[in-house]
């Protein structure tokens, strides 16, 4: 399977560069897998396709800011990990400007590069006396087609209301539609996936098959995974979470486990989900390998024929956009 097999015209006015004025306030395409019946419906009529015996899952994980730019703006650093408080893994722009030896100045801290990682060419960097504080210093890491900066609204509209556990770098932004008031009317629980790296790579692989994801953490709770063996039907509320329970799924007999790890693994058709059996997720990139994944969930030709539909009826495409239920 060709990468460019998953590919869409998209015309840059439908990439949504701000949230709706509330939550909630979205457009939802109702995509039936069987018939290949495609609804055009407001997020407002979600309650509509709850059924009895019905689990939705949330991906619980919460947005640092992770984006960072030195005291003279030339030089910028999105942090990735932390092997300690002050030793941070980090993608660095530009390059030429934080090789081995090489400092950058934020606030009071003073990053000193110690490390470069192939083959990303992620940077190692140790902070004196204390690294950055992320809520006075750091940015939010807005997707790269929004393209604007960060601004006090986001902090509160690239974060769903029940965040809870510190350490992505980007947002499950399916999650993002939801405010209490539909939380509290469906049946839910929680898994964690902490968004990372693979957000920010294009899939450059002519060959569908030859791309490799990275590893994102995870957590599956015991608790969660028993109320997941006992429903009737899964919905996941966004393609993370779809990770999460895939990964735990066992692939001869499709138990799940539970713990913590790392997954890296890459969804793409004629993938047959083994726990999930509905999926909410916003509009994604061409080629990208979240459009592959829920491409498993139908089939290519559905989906491409889905997102044309979205094209033709005008829908607000990924992180701050409109969304697709696929049952």
């Amino acid at each position: 399977m060709q990468t460019d097999d998953f590919d869409f015209e998209l015309p840059e006015e439908l990439i949504a560069q701000h949230p709706p004025e509330r939550r909630g306030d979205s457009r939802m395409m109702v995509v039936h897998r069987e018939s290949g019946k495609i609804e055009h419906r407001q997020f407002a009529n979600i309650g509509e396709y709850v059924r009895p015996g019905d689990l939705w899952v949330f991906n619980d994980t919460r947005v640092e800011p992770a984006r960072f730019f030195s005291n003279d703006g030339r030089k910028e650093i999105l942090k990735l990990d932390a092997a300690s408080p002050n030793i941070w893994k980090c993608l660095v722009k530009p390059g030429k400007r934080l090789r081995v030896g090489r400092t950058i100045e934020i606030g009071e801290s003073v990053g000193t590069v110690t490390e470069v990682l192939e083959p990303g060419g992620e940077r190692i960097i140790e902070f004196s006396p204390e690294a950055p504080d992320p809520d006075s210093e750091g940015h939010l890491a807005l997707p790269p087609y929004i393209e604007r900066p960060d601004e006090m609204e986001d902090r509160d509209r690239y974060q769903t209301v029940y965040s809870r556990e510190t350490g992505a770098i980007a947002a499950p932004t399916a999650g993002l539609h939801f405010d209490e008031e539909v939380m509290d009317s469906l049946p839910h629980d929680f898994v964690t996936l902490h968004v990372g790296l693979g957000t920010f790579r294009p899939v450059s692989a002519e060959k569908v098959e030859e791309h490799h994801m990275h590893s994102e953490r995870f957590e599956l709770s015991e608790k969660t995974a028993t109320r997941v063996r006992e429903a009737d039907r899964v919905v996941a509320v966004g393609t993370t979470v779809v990770r999460v329970l895939e990964s735990c799924a066992s692939r001869e007999t499709g138990s799940l486990k539970t713990g913590r790890g790392e997954t890296d693994i890459f969804i793409y058709p004629p993938y047959q989900p083994k726990i999930v059996d509905a999926l909410l997720t916003n509009f994604h990139l061409p080629k990208s390998t979240l459009l592959m994944l829920v491409s498993a969930f139908s089939s290519r030709e559905l989906m491409l024929e889905a997102y044309q539909k979205a094209v033709e009826s005008r829908y607000r495409f990924f992180s701050y956009g409109d969304c697709m239920l696929i049952v």
